[in-house]
Order: structure tokens, then C-alpha cells, then sequence
């Protein structure tokens, strides 16, 4: 069995995590590959690992999508401790607004979206509630 990152970004191994193209120069991140950094304008970029926790600062409660994905999810922005912002799903929170408030710090988790015959196995990430509001 393979296992297949999703998203370039996704790391697997023994401690899976994000990573970024981070400008040698001003030290901005993307996610993306690009050829100059929007920020300085240079060309030279190195990967970076991130922290696999951060803070919730935004969210949607999605209630529409293909027909296969299950609704309703949440979808947020969180922002990585030590830098770096990311879009992700929230995993075992219910989509419900006070549920979601509670919300308050987070972490990396990884999850098998699909498998092929050959046992291959197609992997994505979110994030899962560490603490509480206080």
C-alpha cells in the first residue's frame, strides 16, 4: 500500500505536516510554486516545514457541494503557529455555530479520502480542535 498525498504541501511521514515554498529573501510562504515572490519580487525559495497547530480565525458552514461530499462541513481559515495561514476542513466538530465558537485551537490531522484496487490510498488533511474557548 501507497499512500498519496492530496495537496503538494502534505507531508507523510512518520509525523505528517504542511510545508511551503518560503522566500529567501523576505522569508513570505506559498503554498503554490512560483517563480517570484509576490512580496519582494525575488526569485529564490526554499521548502520550509510548518507547525501542525495553530488558531481558527475564520469559518463557513458549507451546506452545498457535489454530490458525493457530505454536507454540512465546516470550512476555516487557520492561521499555523509560527507562521503561515491555511484553508482547511475542521474534523469532528459539528457544523453548528456554537459548536464551532467553542472551537478555539487546532491541530494537523490526515485522513484516507479513497483507495484504488491496488490498495493505494489517497490521503487529505484538516483540523482538529486541541483546547477551548475560555
Amino acid at each position: 500500500m501507497t499512500q498519496i498525498p492530496l495537496v503538494d504541501y502534505l507531508v507523510l511521514d512518520s509525523t505528517p505536516h504542511l510545508r511551503a515554498h518560503c522566500c529567501t529573501t523576505c522569508e513570505a510562504l506559498y503554498f503554490d510554486r512560483r517563480n517570484a515572490c509576490a512580496s519582494c519580487g525575488e526569485t529564490g525559495f526554499a521548502w520550509r516545514g510548518l507547525s501542525n497547530t495553530g488558531r481558527v480565525r475564520a469559518y463557513t458552514i458549507v451546506h452545498r457541494a457535489s454530490a458525493s461530499i457530505p454536507t454540512p462541513y465546516v470550512s476555516a481559515i487557520v492561521d499555523l503557529d509560527g507562521g503561515g495561514i491555511v484553508k482547511a476542513n475542521l474534523v469532528d466538530v459539528p457544523a453548528d455555530p456554537a459548536s464551532i465558537e467553542a472551537v478555539r485551537d487546532v491541530e494537523l490531522t490526515t485522513f484516507v479520502i479513497d483507495s484504488d484496487d491496488d490498495g493505494n490510498e489517497a490521503v487529505g488533511f484538516g483540523f482538529k480542535q486541541i483546547g477551548e474557548r475560555q
